[in-house]
């Protein structure tokens, strides 16, 4: 690989381990099946990784998952494709051989998750398994079960190849300096972003009506056998949850709820109903469907108090104010986040952004996120917006904000001191990628593995053949 194209690799992000996903389409809809190591050589096989047979319909069906998915397949040969499922194999047999390994009811959990997903995104079980070309739902589990095992047992291997790489200031102060001047990567125009944040408050009175309304509920379940679930359904203002009666399954710590959800959720028995409680979202009540081990099934319902006009009005004036003295020079941006803004996450950094992706503070132009770059494309270097409405895309309560571009960066050579943060994740990729490449050419070596005579003549980036 030419140190051009590398850099293309690393800045991509593009690791030889796949992210984690769940993302399903009809082509992803295959079977792998176990096979014994002094198999004969049987047609439509192209190759055998451990336990693991890949069949050439199964290429054949990732290319048209690529293509489904709108990437760009001109490129691609059927060698790197089989390649690329070869690699997932071999994870996956030794996430098995180093006992790795993931439970029925944690495989099932996902199925469960995604077939919920495409049922409310194609509208019903029966138009999903047309569309899937399957007849019953527990065939259609079944595929999946295989398909997600295979998938999660590969996605630990390759966390646990990784886990414990770190790179020391050292190592990227050598990695930096051993890339030709003339090589070094490009990094995009970037721009540094601070924002002071009012969140406009419900009243009390709001607030108890809320609550009341929940324990209504809570009471007419509990002692009318009412359905929670189809109250849900009703009065949820959850959307994520709502049209699956405020279901949620395989829920366990780790799971990237608020605090609050996560600590009432834990505390109940199965069959158990909350009191109302408050999350930054609004106020819920959680019923417990059912505990397997560190996991939780719940359904749960969610009412946002509603904030008044008045309230909504008054926020903006604040931010209006803020704004003015600002511009009057009464006190810095910085300060008046420090001093004024709601958003707990921002106001201590004086209102600056982070980049969700490295948190750093700087958001390359053409990797931002579309709402927040129209929020500040129109604005000058310095320039305070009016106040921007800001609605939450998970359900909670809107805000108003006030943004400024504090810095401005033009596409630019990479700079060690300047671009540390991102100069450290490329150095932290290399090491990874180096070490995944270390670690397959070790198993390769100590696994079984079978290629196809129609398959040995590709020029395959791992030693398959074992030449």
């Amino acid at each position: 690989m030419s140190r051009k194209l590398m850099w293309g690799f690393l800045l991509a992000g593009s690791m030889i381990f796949a992210q984690e996903g769940e993302g399903l389409n009809e082509a992803s809809i295959s079977t792998d099946t176990t096979v014994s190591r002094n198999m004969a050589k049987l047609d439509g096989i192209a190759a055998v990784v451990g336990d693991y047979v890949i069949l050439d319909s199964d290429i054949e069906k990732t290319l048209i998952d690529l293509k489904s998915q709108g990437a760009s397949t001109e490129d691609v040969t059927n060698c790197q494709l089989l390649g690329k499922l070869m690699e997932d194999r071999l994870y996956a047999h030794q996430a098995v051989q180093d006992s790795l390994l993931v439970s029925d009811d944690q495989v099932n959990a996902t199925s469960d998750r995604q077939i919920q997903q495409l049922t409310s995104q194609i509208g019903s079980v029966d138009k999903m398994l047309k569309y899937y070309k399957k007849t019953d739902l527990e065939s259609f589990k079944a595929e999946l079960f295989e398909i997600n095992k295979l998938r999660m047992l590969s996605e630990r291997m390759q966390a646990k190849v990784v886990e414990d790489i770190e790179v020391t200031p050292e190592e990227v102060r050598q990695f930096f300096y051993r890339i030709p001047e003339d090589e070094r990567p490009v990094f995009g125009a970037e721009l540094e972003i601070s924002q002071i944040v009012k969140q406009p408050k419900p009243s009390e009175e709001e607030k108890l009506k809320v609550i009341n309304r929940l324990k209504e509920i809570k009471q007419d379940v509990l002692e009318n056998d009412a359905s929670f679930n189809v109250k849900a359904i009703l009065y949820s203002q959850d959307p994520g949850s709502k049209p699956k009666g405020g279901l949620y399954t395989g829920i366990t710590r780790e799971t990237q709820f608020v605090k609050e959800f996560k600590d009432v959720a834990f505390s109940l028995q199965e069959g158990e109903i909350s009191e109302p409680f408050e999350t930054d979202f609004g106020y819920h009540i959680i019923k417990m469907e059912k505990i397997r081990g560190q996991e939780r099934d719940l359904r749960h319902i969610l009412m946002i108090p509603e904030i008044s006009r008045k309230a909504m009005e008054q926020a903006a004036k604040e931010l209006d104010t803020i704004r003015q003295h600002i511009l009057d020079g009464k006190y810095s941006f910085d300060e008046g986040a420090r001093n004024f803004s709601d958003e707990k996450e921002t106001k201590f950094d004086g209102g600056l952004l982070r980049n969700p992706i490295n948190f750093d503070s700087k958001f390359e132009l053409t990797k931002m996120d579309p709402s927040l770059y129209n929020q500040v494309r129109n604005l000058k270097d310095g320039e305070i917006s009016r106040p921007i409405k800001e609605d939450d895309p998970r359900g909670g309560p809107p805000k108003f904000k006030i943004m400024q571009i504090t810095n401005r960066y033009d596409e630019h050579e990479a700079d060690f001191a300047r671009d540390y943060i991102k100069i450290q994740e490329l150095a932290m990729r290399d090491k990874q990628f180096k070490a995944v490449k270390e670690w397959m050419a070790e198993r390769i070596d100590d696994t079984y593995i079978l290629v196809d005579d129609d398959n040995k003549s590709c020029n395959f980036s791992n030693n398959w053949l074992k030449q």
